[in-house]
């Protein structure tokens, strides 16, 4: 009987030390892009560093990602990272949302997050949203009070719902800075063509624009030369992106998905994982003015606070839809 127990004794102490080892283990978090690719210069590569840093706070994080050269790769990479055993797959962009869903009515075990996106609702997918209107709208001001042209860009990567709250904070902004400006609207239909970017952007200043915002991905990264080889301001997205052209970036909209991504990976670890959307705004950092402001008139930046403070304290609301921003032309 002795000899019993103490076997069963060394059974239980060899099943403790596997469950311990196994909420300890690894937590595997895969990333897919879009096809703007990792190195985007915005939201594929702040999600990047966001998970990269993540894992470099915490080594039981181990982050790898997937590159989307084309549409046809979204279900291949997803697939991937299931047949591989991830913990969570974060799809980024909502270009992936019919491939993310699929995976996910599939594999209803599997964790999935996806940015940009809240048409899924499914208990394995949490919807990483941002209220890009709102960022959108701030740069909008700064945009509106520098305007010496009284004509300003908008170059939007794609018209969709979600896309279109660029263009209508933005323009949103602008009009209330100055109600008599021009807003010049084009939507490249491509956030890959930085060449397209550029062209769009010179036509722009060809008829008198003297500053322009991008929510366009790879194809801003056209904008924002263009902008820099005329001269004139741009206004970047996603992350700060004055790096870019440090002396003609005057701000960017930012959308912490770096943050966001951090988060749902986190609750994954603790098991703490919530599907459906997830906001991200104004009011808890998840979106904002990016913190270069060099370029900002003093009294400008006052204007963009207290407009800040406003829409945080429920004073002031963003439009969200074309009807309360009628001058939105590219959902039309």
């Amino acid at each position: 009987m002795k000899k019993f127990l103490a076997l069963l004794l060394a059974v239980s102490m060899m099943l403790g030390l596997c469950a311990v080892s196994s909420a300890e283990g690894t937590i595997k978090i895969g990333m897919v892009t879009d096809v703007g690719g990792v190195n985007d210069k915005s939201f594929n590569q702040t999600s990047w560093e966001g998970l990269q840093a993540l894992a470099a706070e915490d080594p039981t994080f181990e982050v790898n990602y997937l590159e989307s050269k084309t549409d046809a790769d979204y279900q291949t990479n997803i697939n991937t990272f299931i047949e591989e055993g991830y913990d969570l797959i974060i799809c980024v962009g909502y270009m992936l949302a019919d491939a993310t869903r699929e995976a996910a009515q599939d594999n209803p075990e599997q964790l999935f997050a996806i940015i940009d996106d809240s048409s899924i609702d499914l208990p394995n997918v949490a919807c990483l949203m941002f209220a890009q209107e709102q960022a959108s709208y701030l740069v909008g001001l700064v945009a509106g009070s520098v305007t010496q042209s009284k004509t300003v860009g908008y170059v939007q990567g794609m018209v969709s719902d979600s896309m279109n709250l660029f263009g209508i904070g933005y323009i949103s902004g602008v009009l209330e800075a100055c109600p008599e400006a021009t807003v010049l609207q084009y939507n490249a239909n491509n956030f890959g063509d930085a060449a397209g970017g550029s062209t769009a952007a010179k036509d722009m200043i060809t008829k008198g624009a003297d500053v322009i915002y991008h929510a366009a991905g790879g194809t801003g990264m056209g904008v924002i030369e263009a902008c820099n080889e005329e001269g004139i301001w741009a206004i970047g997205v996603d992350t700060d992106q004055s790096i870019l052209a440090p002396e003609h970036v005057i701000t960017s909209a930012m959308k912490r998905v770096d943050v966001a991504s951090q988060d749902i990976s986190k609750a994954v670890k603790d098991g703490a994982f919530t599907a459906g959307v997830h906001l991200y705004d104004l009011s808890n950092g998840g979106v904002d003015l990016a913190p270069t402001r060099d370029h900002i008139p003093a009294e400008v930046l006052e204007k963009v606070e207290a407009a800040k403070a406003a829409i945080i304290a429920g004073e002031k609301t963003v439009p969200t839809s074309v009807a309360d921003c009628p001058a939105f032309e590219l959902a039309k």
